[in-house]
């Protein structure tokens, strides 16, 4: 996906252009509400003064970059995130609505009281700490070791935080019809481990900074600061001891190394401290036959932690969590200091979010179908739908022209690389059906309790899948979100009403724009399901090593040329991208960009295409291509994205992807020994 998580695909035709099909799964019409309108291929975005050969990705968005400072909010601006921000205001006047209006319906009621709780910030302030007070008591009164491991069922079950590893439902990789319980790594307050073992200055900074935190949080229940300094202390080894047996980001790039299955009673031969039954029974599954353990060594670590460390560091651990994760729902002091360290310090946010965009948020994050129905009946109309369908089955066609042709792969690959794109699944807007919140309890006057209630409605839901068939119409985002993705092991594409709008999908711009940004996007999706984390699942989504073993040879050879040119580029002081860790997404925005170029080139075929606002149809393919990427991000944000997201920054993955393309230098006139010109290109796909 263009933003954040893994991705890949394309449907077709095959499950959604029936216009009786679309009229069955879209919601009853309402009055398009205004949005913001920005064009595809937006003239103000360029900065003229820069030779698109030299630096395409000035040349495309250096004007943006010039008119569009980062919000005070804000840690990073960029394209998407300015159109996520305009669909928050236009949820915000949707609730605001539902939240006065009389003769509600059962949905509007739920949005709505949630969104008016979260806004009254006077009644969650006069609570104070009161309503964690509860957990925060049960932690205190755990008489011995035995007990405090116990409790860790009822901890993961229904409290807002990670307690030393996380559980849940998982796909099984193995066979992908079916769910299963998954027990896997969690606990850390850091973004990633490598915040605990890496040795540079600004590491150790950065841990002395999380120690202060903690220390903040402690002191706010009452703690004494000479107890709270132990204490943090204390948290800090266990979570140091926890994260040097966590896999890295890179490692966990191999789904083989987070695939352990094994029964309930295996599970206890290796982690033998936590009676694994009982904490299944509390999550509310019971006759687990098997499971999957996705780092066995970490939880021998956890294990070790429960054996060996201090009662009292112990609670002390397990009271920060619960702090930690329900800061953002307790008053503004709470909150204050979970925005201090984790935006400010750690991204360099100048200043919170206004009240409005929080309890936005939170309503989509708790009641996202919901809100989605609301938002979608409002601003994706059927014609987009149809039209990026269409886009959709092209850039398909174009993909399977490009494995039929390939040089290095052998039919046998072939012939099962083609049985996969054929197999993959388009889901394009929202769920065909919209999930059921009618046992989500929602109460006027209660945010803290509505975020706890919705919090543990997702994870009954989560644990009731366990046992039972994969809901392949399953959407892991909200239909207003500004992002899409690939799931390898459901095989699908999905694409929410959020990222189908202007400027990323522009209805009354020409093609060229058009398929430059989203057709690029649908390409990067489907080629996820082929880059190096993708490709080991098959057709089914099953996690089955089908190539031969010279075509992996092939494969990695050529996406080691990508590595080794975008290793090359530097984020921010001396750190360089880890092209190991954005390699996926690398080879998808180089691929998917390529083959959106050609389906282009074949739906526009035997037209006249004149140029426009002074560029040609090519031109403008490859300008709409690079102003999605249009971004400014704070020193602090570009770090920790060093260190933790899979997608390179913007300005890689445009002039890194346009001077593999011998088309971009055609459509521009470029040289070699110009900079966008590269002697020898990477070509994957």
């Amino acid at each position: 996906m263009k933003r954040h998580l893994a991705s890949l695909s394309i449907c077709l035709l095959l499950t959604l252009p029936a216009a009786a099909q679309q009229a069955a799964a879209r919601p009853p019409a309402r009055p398009l509400a205004e949005m913001p309108y920005s064009p595809s291929l937006d003239l103000t975005s360029l900065d003229r003064s820069v030779n698109p050969c030299d630096d395409f990705y000035k040349f495309s968005c250096g004007g943006w970059m010039k008119n569009n400072p980062i919000p005070a909010d804000q840690p990073r601006w960029d394209v998407y995130s300015k159109l996520a921000n305009d669909n928050l205001q236009f949820l915000w006047g949707i609730l605001e609505a539902d939240a006065k209006a009389t003769n509600r319906t059962a949905t509007q009621q739920k949005v709505g009281d949630y969104f008016a709780a979260c806004m009254d910030t006077a009644a969650i302030n006069r609570r104070g700490a009161e309503p964690i007070k509860p957990t925060l008591v049960a932690i205190d009164n755990l008489a011995d070791r035995k007990a405090l491991i116990a409790y860790l069922g009822p901890l993961n079950r229904s409290t807002r935080g990670t307690f030393f590893f996380n559980s849940g439902s998982t796909q099984d990789p193995g066979d992908s019809n079916s769910v299963i319980a998954e027990i896997a790594a969690g606990g850390l307050g850091l973004p990633d481990r490598d915040y605990y073992v890496k040795t540079d200055a600004k590491s150790e900074e950065t841990r002395k900074a999380y120690v202060v935190y903690i220390q903040k949080i402690l002191t706010l229940t009452g703690e004494s600061d000479a107890q709270a300094q132990k204490d943090a202390a204390a948290v800090m080894h266990i979570e140091t001891d926890l994260a040097k047996a966590s896999l890295t980001r890179v490692e966990r790039r191999d789904p083989y190394k987070q695939y352990h299955k094994m029964s309930v009673a295996q599970l206890a031969s290796l982690s033998p401290v936590i009676d694994w039954n009982d904490y299944l029974r509390t999550q509310g599954v019971a006759d687990v036959s098997t499971l999957n353990v996705a780092q066995p060594a970490f939880q021998k670590a956890v294990d070790h932690a429960l054996t060996t460390e201090p009662l009292a560091d112990l609670k002390a651990y397990l009271r920060f969590h619960a702090l930690t994760g329900a800061a953002t729902s307790l008053s503004s002091p709470f909150e204050d200091a979970y925005f201090d360290f984790y935006s400010r310090y750690l991204r360099g946010t100048q200043q919170k979010p206004p009240r409005w965009k929080t309890c936005v948020r939170q309503v989509d994050r708790s009641l996202g179908e919901a809100l989605g129905q609301e938002f979608v009946a409002r601003t994706f109309s059927p014609e987009t739908k149809q039209k990026t369908v269409l886009m959709t089955d092209q850039i398909e066609q174009a993909m399977q022209a490009e494995i039929e042709h390939l040089d290095w792969m052998s039919p046998a690959t072939k012939q099962e690389a083609l049985r996969k794109l054929h197999t993959v699944r388009n889901k394009i807007g929202y769920p065909d059906k919209w999930r059921d919140y009618s046992k989500l309890e929602i109460k006027a006057g209660d945010y803290f309790g509505n975020s706890v209630r919705g919090a543990d409605f997702e994870t009954t839901r989560d644990w009731a899948k366990v046992g039972k068939p994969v809901d392949r119409d399953e959407w892991d985002m909200t239909p207003p979100t500004v992002n899409a993705y690939y799931n390898p092991q459901m095989n699908d594409v999905n694409f929410p009403a959020g990222v189908l709008q202007p400027p990323l999908y522009d209805p009354k711009m020409d093609d060229a724009p058009n398929y430059g940004n989203t057709g690029s996007t649908i390409g990067h999706e489907l080629t996820h399901g082929f880059d190096d984390e993708g490709r080991q699942f098959d057709a089914n989504g099953n996690l089955k090593d089908w190539w031969t073993k010279d075509d992996a040879k092939g494969f990695e050879d050529r996406i080691n040329c990508l590595r080794e040119q975008f290793a090359s580029y530097v984020v921010v002081d001396d750190i360089h991208i880890n092209s190991k860790l954005t390699s996926g997404e690398d080879v998808a925005d180089l691929g998917g960009t390529l083959i959106a170029y050609i389906a282009w080139k074949k739906a526009t075929a035997g037209m006249n295409l004149q140029p426009s606002e002074g560029f040609t149809p090519d031109q403008r393919f490859f300008i709409g291509f690079a102003q999605w990427a249009c971004e400014n991000t704070r020193e602090a944000n570009s770090r920790l994205q060093a260190a933790t997201d899979p997608h390179s920054p913007g300005f890689a993955r445009i002039n890194g992807i346009v001077t593999n393309m011998p088309q971009f230098a055609t459509a521009f006139g470029c040289k070699v020994g110009q900079p966008m010109v590269k002697a020898k290109v990477c070509k994957v796909w």
